[in-house]
């Protein structure tokens, strides 16, 4: 008998490889998420990575901009840019950091909320479009596995702690 007869054969099928499930998921929600942002009232600033940074900032969890940006995986120099972009459109201002006079922390503006607001619903609508195969007890069971995966998994490599880990990391160092 031949190696090649005992070898494990491969899967052949797409919809059995992670990559390439997951790779159409991120593609679909991408999609969703960017039209519900261009539908919004005029062109959000960065579509739907400045969604997130919008609802970081929001949360009120990240004591400072580069948390915000080590949160979201973003460079601190592109999150400058980024959170520049937000000032100039109206939707978060930088403010002294009362815990820390030297720091300045990123705070939304009353616009920002309102749009914050809007785009929560029109990305719900798209999430609900893109899991719609699931019913709703699974779309919340399939969401907060994710969340354990993105914050509870190990790091992949010893340059990559994790958005959740470098932050507690970066706590941590300062507390």
């Amino acid at each position: 008998m031949s190696n090649t007869a005992t070898a494990a054969q491969p899967h052949t099928s797409p919809d059995e490889d992670f990559g390439w499930t997951l790779g159409v998921l991120v593609r679909n929600y991408q999609n969703a998420t960017n039209a519900a942002m261009g539908e919004s009232v005029g062109e959000f600033p960065h579509g739907a990575r400045g969604y997130q940074v919008l609802v970081a900032v929001v949360s009120g969890e990240q004591p400072n901009q580069l948390a915000l940006a080590q949160h979201l995986g973003i460079d601190r120099t592109v999150m400058t840019y980024l959170v520049d972009d937000f000032v100039k459109a109206g939707l978060v201002e930088r403010q002294l950091n009362p815990a820390d006079r030297r720091a300045r922390i990123v705070v939304a503006t009353d616009s920002g909320l309102a749009i914050l607001a809007d785009l929560q619903q029109r990305v719900a609508q798209a999430e609900r479009a893109v899991l719609g195969a699931l019913a709703d007890d699974e779309r919340e069971l399939f969401r907060s596995l994710l969340r354990r995966v993105a914050c509870d998994a190990p790091a992949v490599s010893d340059h990559d702690l994790g958005a959740c880990a470098a932050v507690e990391e970066m706590l941590g160092a300062k507390g």
